[in-house]
């Protein structure tokens, strides 16, 4: 889907958290600032720094649309107002040129920021080519076309929105954990074994010590810090060989994952929807103008503010008795085996049940991983739990008590048929005061989907990695 053809001088970023007011101006006496900041200057002249974004006429008005990565402005050029050199500069410019524009600030309600700017002077830094002007166009572009365009893409307005809302999640997600008192701990990116098996890692040679894989998760690993330091948490890039290619899989992203020591699954429950009720509150703050941007309209700001804990909470037989029920009155195509896990479009009518995100819990323990504890009550099932969000976008945070039992841990692993002799050190946190520990991980990528209300996660990221694409 063409993400670009929203016009382009009715638009308008939520400002980024790196202004240009501490630049000194070289250019102009007039202050520099930044578009995002512009309010503050009204009636005054300024200066930015940016890109000519888009290029309207009307006869003898010119009307440029600027960028600066923090948002977008239309600007005003009546030609007797300015030099004829200069109205004619501008008047052949091509989009994307780098400019530095001076003008004067002005409210004007009927623009999406607010302001519009009656243009002084402009500079040009550096004048596309016109004979090689800017692929991306208002025209309607397939996804191909704009993927392999990705390093300009982002230039676009919603783009930019949506890497800007990014930002801020990522931001919030770690100060949730910093300000629980939580001690950030970096697990390796090149592992020896894998936390669910091998068939879906990227494998290498290291040296003359066999198999590496690149990880898939941190946890393991988190798991030794959780107990050396309470409450730990990890933030980084996790990596994932499936040959998947729906819209939610990408083969590289980004995963915040807490472990927390004497912890169990009700305390995670507690800690996950806490911690989703920060992000949405913090980019509700930011980026209301961003999500605009994004949907086109206000309807995802609104849905956003009823994300707030609790969050309800079904198990996953209330869950299978759910889809059971909608598959006797026709809501959906196929009936749900009892035992296996939740597909696509389970978990989609599951979360659409609910306006803010699901938690379902106590999974049966064959479709979980291989280090969840077994409910005492039905040791069949696991005490894990998987948040759904709502809307269709699918689990965004898994997680479980872990498997305390040096025994039970040590026949788990068996059974899976790991290699023992990787989980060596692993099983060692069962000999050495193991107590019970819980803990989840977060793809970034599905919460900025989610919170975007973007139809891939593709477009989540800067430079996405999918199973048919690694360039650019």
């Amino acid at each position: 889907m063409d993400t670009t053809r929203k016009s382009r001088d009715n638009t308008f970023g939520e400002a980024g958290q790196h202004t240009l007011e501490s630049v000194m101006a070289t250019e102009t006496s007039a202050p520099l600032t930044s578009i995002a900041n512009i309010g503050q200057h009204e009636g005054a002249t300024v200066t930015l720094r940016g890109w000519l974004y888009n290029l309207r006429s009307s006869g003898k008005l010119l009307f440029p649309t600027f960028r600066d990565g923090t948002g977008t402005i239309q600007g005003i050029v009546p030609k007797a107002a300015v030099p004829e050199e200069l109205f004619n500069t501008l008047k052949e410019l091509q989009l994307e040129s780098s400019v530095v524009v001076t003008g004067k600030v002005r409210a004007d309600s009927r623009a999406p920021s607010g302001y519009e700017l009656d243009v002084e002077d402009v500079k040009v830094q550096q004048a596309v080519s016109a004979d090689e002007p800017f692929p991306i166009t208002l025209k309607e572009h397939g996804p191909d076309f704009l993927m392999e365009r990705r390093h300009l893409w982002m230039r676009t307005p919603r783009q930019s929105a949506i890497l800007r809302v990014r930002a801020t999640i990522m931001r919030a997600a770690q100060e949730f954990f910093d300000t629980q008192d939580f001690t950030r701990t970096d697990p390796p990116i090149l592992t020896p074994a894998a936390c669910e098996g091998t068939s879906e890692l990227f494998e290498m040679k290291y040296f003359d010590e066999g198999n590496a894989y690149l990880t898939q998760s941190g946890q393991l690993y988190i798991e030794a810090t959780a107990l050396a330091l309470g409450k730990v948490y990890s933030f980084g890039p996790t990596f994932r060989a499936e040959k998947s290619k729906t819209r939610r899989h990408l083969t590289e992203f980004w995963m915040i994952e807490p472990e927390v020591a004497y912890a169990d699954l009700d305390d995670l429950m507690k800690l996950a929807e806490d911690f989703l009720s920060h992000i949405v509150m913090r980019v509700l703050e930011k980026h209301r103008i961003d999500l605009k941007t994004i949907t086109g309209g206000d309807e995802k700001a609104a849905k956003l503010e009823k994300i707030q804990a609790p969050f309800p909470k079904i198990s996953y037989d209330e869950a299978h008795a759910m889809l059971e029920k909608a598959f006797a009155e026709g809501a959906i195509e196929k009936p749900h085996e009892y035992g296996d896990d939740f597909g696509a479009p389970d978990e989609t009518y599951i979360s659409n049940q609910f306006d803010r995100p699901v938690m379902v819990h106590r999974y049966p323990a064959v479709v979980k991983a291989f280090y969840m504890q077994p409910d005492p009550a039905d040791p069949t099932k696991a005490l894990c739990v998987d948040v759904l969000a709502p809307e269709g976008y699918g689990e965004i945070i898994g997680g479980s008590q872990r498997i305390d039992s040096y025994d039970l841990l040590k026949e788990r692993i068996l059974s899976h048929d790991l290699p023992l002799e990787a989980f060596e050190w692993y099983l060692d946190l069962r000999k050495y005061g193991s107590v019970p520990h819980s803990g989840f991980g977060m793809g970034i990528e599905r919460c900025v989907a989610w919170v975007c209300g973007l139809e891939h996660v593709r477009e989540t990221i800067p430079f996405a990695r999918t199973l048919n694409r690694i360039y650019p």
